[in-house]
């Protein structure tokens, strides 16, 4: 059984989740801590649990998903996984980071890249890396068929979809990863979204006004 912890970080209100199983390996996706206070309510909860991380994963690399990269990758010596087209965001993050009042601190080039097909893996784990770009170029969502559930970064909200404006950002490519590949995943699939509280599949397919039209 997976277990999925969701601690909600900064003024963006973001989600990330902390998913372990029965070995207690465990993974963190899109880590937002970035106060002090953060970084520790993580980092207690993981040594409260006697967890072992053995990887960070950004579903894509908006400021609001990636502040505590560097935070985990040094503290527990575990590399990052992100996707190869986000990667240009994440290093003109310090920089970017400081128009807007942030420090950022820029996590080690010890990168694997996501690659749709691909999988996770940790203790008796596995999640099943997808492709679903719109919200950014190259966002990805992470399924775990056993467990009927997908990470899915800001692709998908409950009764809204991500926001296109940001650099990179496109609705019609957003609506179809949506209907071509989230949709398929199954009306019963759980939607862990990147800020806000969890849908599933069909009710999203029902009951989103911004997504109505993909029915037909």
């Amino acid at each position: 059984m997976l277990n999925v912890v969701c601690f909600r970080f900064q003024h963006y209100n973001e989600n990330t989740y902390l998913a372990f199983d029965s070995t207690r390996e465990c993974v963190v996706i899109d880590p937002g801590c970035y106060s002090e206070a953060e970084k520790s309510e993580l980092l207690d909860y993981i040594q409260s649990k006697d967890l072992k991380l053995t990887a960070v994963l950004n579903t894509h690399c908006h400021i609001d998903h990636v502040f505590g990269n560097a935070f985990l990758m040094k503290h527990f010596s575990v590399p990052l996984h992100l996707p190869e087209g986000e990667l240009r965001f994440l290093e003109a993050m310090p920089q970017f980071a400081l128009r807007f009042g942030f420090q950022f601190e820029q996590a080690p080039k010890e990168y694997c890249f996501l690659k749709e097909g691909n999988q996770i893996r940790f203790g008796k784990s596995v999640l099943e890396i997808i492709s679903t770009p719109g919200h950014s170029p190259d966002s990805m969502s992470f399924f775990s068929n056993e467990e009927n559930l997908v990470f899915g970064g800001d692709a998908l909200f409950r009764n809204r979809i991500g926001r296109v404006d940001l650099p990179g950002g496109n609705y019609e490519t957003l609506c179809n990863s949506i209907k071509t590949k989230l949709f398929a995943l199954g009306d019963d699939v759980t939607v862990f979204s990147g800020h806000g509280v969890s849908t599933n599949i069909g009710y999203e397919k029902d009951t989103s006004r911004f997504i109505c039209w993909m029915k037909n």
